[in-house]
């Protein structure tokens, strides 16, 4: 779980790196179509076919997954990675505790309320528009995060998040492609890039949390992702420079504590 989290926020910092060649759209373009074909080549055999009353709901959680990608990428290019991965951790965070009748996980939000709203607030130096970015995505992460349970009971992890990225890919191919950066996305460096990025931030760590998945608990496993955010103010700061005021690190190690406290003891969603 630590190198998947470390792999997942390295890649996405490395992402950034593309927006001046591609855009945001260019990249979560070209990361997702790669990551796609990453995970079908790596498969046994080809990916299973949903049954046709899925595949509906892998068209709407492909769509889900794009959008999510769009305003968490689109994010990240307005506000340092640690934050914007922070603010997003909000969603699982709140599938965590609903539903929940322990009094302390009352505790746990108000720990990650605080952190957000330090994150968000008046006095903070956070762009106003990449904070509500950020804040999207961690609503349609949740939303990402109930579809794809049901799929996966259905016809199994693999075919969810590959067909998954292979709609998404689809669908973002018009507006990545009809750009006057189209012609950047056919640069060996942006290619391998990109291929770079589709791999760490992607088909790895899914694979890793895998094998994560089969060694310790789904409790244990939920409080092991919180190490997310912490990962990538690291990465935020090794790969890209940026760098956090005393008052942010805290306010990302309130949502990470919350986020391990409500996952340990709460259900299960990731």
């Amino acid at each position: 779980m630590v190198f998947a989290a470390l792999s997942m926020t390295s890649g996405t910092a490395l992402a950034v790196r593309l927006f001046d060649s591609v855009g945001p759209v260019g990249t979560i373009w070209i990361r997702n179509l790669l990551a796609a074909l990453v995970l079908t080549s790596i498969g046994c055999r080809a990916p299973r076919v949903p049954p046709q009353g899925q595949r509906g709901g892998l068209i709407m959680l492909g769509l889900i997954l794009a959008a999510l990608n769009v305003g968490f990428y689109e994010a990240i290019g307005r506000i340092p990675l640690g934050v914007a991965t922070t603010v997003e951790f909000v969603g699982p965070l709140g599938l965590a505790v609903v539903g929940s009748r322990r009094p302390l996980d009352l505790i746990w939000v108000a720990m990650a309320a605080v952190g957000v709203a330090i994150l968000g607030g008046p006095t903070s130096d956070v762009d106003g528009i990449g904070f509500v970015l950020a804040s999207t995505a961690a609503v349609l992460w949740a939303v990402y995060i109930l579809v794809s349970k049901r799929l996966m009971d259905a016809v199994g992890p693999m075919t969810v998040l590959t067909g998954s990225l292979w709609v998404s890919a689809v669908a973002l191919a018009p507006f990545a492609l009809v750009t006057e950066r189209a012609t950047s996305m056919l640069r060996p460096g942006v290619v391998l890039t990109g291929l770079v990025v589709a791999v760490l931030s992607a088909a790895l760590p899914y694979l890793l949390e895998l094998i994560a998945l089969r060694t310790v608990g789904a409790a244990t496993f939920s409080v092991l992702l919180s190490l997310e955010p912490a990962a990538a103010a690291l990465m935020g700061f090794l790969i890209l420079g940026q760098g956090l005021r005393p008052l942010e690190i805290v306010a990302i190690l309130f949502v990470a504590i919350a986020s391990a406290g409500a996952s340990h003891k709460g259900r299960p969603q990731l």
